[in-house]
């Protein structure tokens, strides 16, 4: 005991409520804290009857209730039950409210996710702009560098023609890598950043290797044009009309009565084999001509674009042609190095101070306008391309109306002009833009370019027809080829048989060289 006294009825009670607090320890360990479900909530141990537990009033108030689960009158109107349930109302209330601002939220989030994906795809294209900008940056350097290598191989022969090849690889995959890094840009943007990349690459090289990389010709030797064209065709070599003004150039610019300084050549049979010795220029442009072609031969050219053979017939021209034979069988084709070893060799076996021009190539190369890398899609031969790719019947609407005429006109100029503004010729001022015949060919004359009927024209030439005979020309055509004495043509506002009718249109055609009614070429 604990030194209190303690009546007989607390004794008591104090034993019965020892007994419950055992039976409850009990029922902790066989079936948890709560015994076997009753919980035992401050019992008065000491004063009055005992009360019920929280669970058993619980009980018989549900039982009196028929079961049911919702609480007494008087337990709702316990201020501490009213005081849980107006809680409970606030926080559903809050919850409906958090529940509005957070849909709204969810709104809000994603028209800003939309505005930043489009923000995303905007930034995006600008930056893959930026770096297809610097790549076209990249690709015109290269291109540009390619036409610098060009020049040097003037002086290094077939091995740096070789490498200029190589490096044109190189600007070519230059320019497919920023192609590619444009792909993503699925809009017009992207076919301008397309374009630009591409004109990257080409105006680089035509930068730096264009007509503006070319010396002018003099008006004297663009006087003699028509006969050099005349005298090329003649010994078939009519394509190398641009190598032979830049030889005559740098012989003698055009002046003089030799203008192709040929008296020493074995071909001049009427005048003197000594310098200056020729005094008839035209006689002079014929011998230089005949003696050209065959070093062009021997050189074994295959086109104007043959940059190491061209330049081992340039040099066989002024050495004379055995000099290519020597350098095919020692060194395969030309350089300078050998050019200056072959001169010397010369020089000390004749007991002469010098023989020849050893740096002859360079000089010659830097009045040569042709060979260009992309001959085959600038300038003449693409005129060709482009003519035959209009080929079928057509009312000439498409080629008169861009003239800018608003009714029918007779259209074979129209076309020949929009053939050439689609080639480029026009814009460069290698052809003129014209609708009447006429005004073609007095141009053409005017500019030293006219080809005088019966000699043999280039591709890409404008052949001009009188069907008349009274001089003043009728019709136009583009020369597609020339072969064995054939003149070949594109032809638009002419006639041809389909299926026994006549059909007019764009066609093609052919003419003997020598045909009659052939007034002459307009060379481009």
């Amino acid at each position: 005991m604990d030194g209190r006294s303690w009546s007989p009825q607390c004794v008591e009670r104090r034993k019965e409520g020892s007994r419950d607090s055992r039976q409850e320890m009990e029922g902790q360990r066989s079936g948890g804290f709560f015994g076997n479900g009753d919980f035992i909530s401050g019992k008065n141990l000491c004063g009055g009857a005992g009360k019920p537990s929280f669970r058993r009033r619980k009980e018989r108030n549900l039982k009196k209730q028929g079961s049911s689960a919702e609480p007494s009158p008087e337990n709702r109107k316990d201020p501490r039950t009213l005081k849980t349930r107006e809680r409970i109302e606030d926080g559903k209330k809050e919850l409906e409210r958090s529940g509005r601002t957070l849909k709204d939220t969810g709104k809000e989030l994603k028209t800003a996710g939309k505005a930043a994906r489009q923000t995303g795809y905007a930034n995006g294209a600008v930056q893959e702009a930026a770096i297809a900008k610097e790549q076209s940056k990249r690709a015109y350097q290269a291109g540009k560098q390619l036409a610098m290598q060009g020049k040097q191989a003037v002086k290094t022969g077939a091995k740096g023609a070789k490498k200029v090849f190589q490096g044109a690889k190189t600007a070519v995959r230059t320019a497919v890598t920023a192609v590619r890094s444009v792909i993503g840009l699925v809009s017009a943007g992207a076919v301008v950043i397309f374009l630009v990349i591409i004109l990257g690459v080409v105006g680089g090289i035509a930068g730096a290797s264009g007509s503006s990389s070319s010396e002018a010709l003099s008006q004297e030797v663009l006087a003699y044009t028509a006969t050099i064209q005349r005298y090329a065709s003649e010994f078939g070599i009519p394509e190398y009309v641009a190598s032979i003004q830049a030889i005559m150039m740098q012989e003698s610019g055009g002046r003089g009565t030799d203008p192709m300084q040929a008296s020493e050549c074995p071909y001049n049979t009427e005048y003197p084999n000594t310098p200056g010795g020729i005094t008839d220029p035209e006689y002079s442009i014929r011998v230089g001509i005949q003696y050209y072609a065959d070093c062009v031969t021997q050189a074994g050219c295959e086109s104007p674009a043959d940059i190491s053979r061209l330049q081992l017939s340039w040099q066989g021209y002024n050495y004379g042609n055995g000099y290519i034979g020597w350098a095919l069988t020692n060194y395969g084709g030309y350089s300078l190095e050998n050019a200056l070893e072959f001169s010397q060799q010369q020089a000390a076996a004749h007991g002469w101070s010098g023989y020849g021009d050893p740096e002859y190539v360079p000089h010659v190369q830097r009045y040569y306008s042709g060979g260009n890398l992309f001959a085959g899609l600038f300038g003449n031969q693409q005129i060709v391309t482009i003519a035959k790719g209009e080929i079928g019947a057509s009312d000439g609407q498409k080629y008169w109306s861009w003239y800018g005429f608003s009714s029918y006109q007779e259209w074979c100029a129209c076309f020949v002009s929009w053939c050439g503004e689609q080639a480029g010729l026009i814009e460069s001022g290698a052809m003129p833009r014209f609708s009447l015949c006429s005004d073609g060919m007095s141009w053409f004359q005017s500019q030293g370019k006219w080809q005088a009927a019966g000699s043999t024209p280039t591709a890409g030439s404008l052949v001009f027809f009188d069907w008349g005979g009274d001089g003043v020309p009728d019709h136009v055509a583009i020369v597609e080829k020339c072969e064995n004495g054939i003149v070949y043509t594109v032809e638009g506002n002419t006639s041809t048989r389909v299926n026994g009718e006549s059909v007019r249109g764009v066609w093609q055609h052919q003419y003997p060289v020598s045909d009659q009614s052939i007034l002459g070429y307009g060379t481009i």
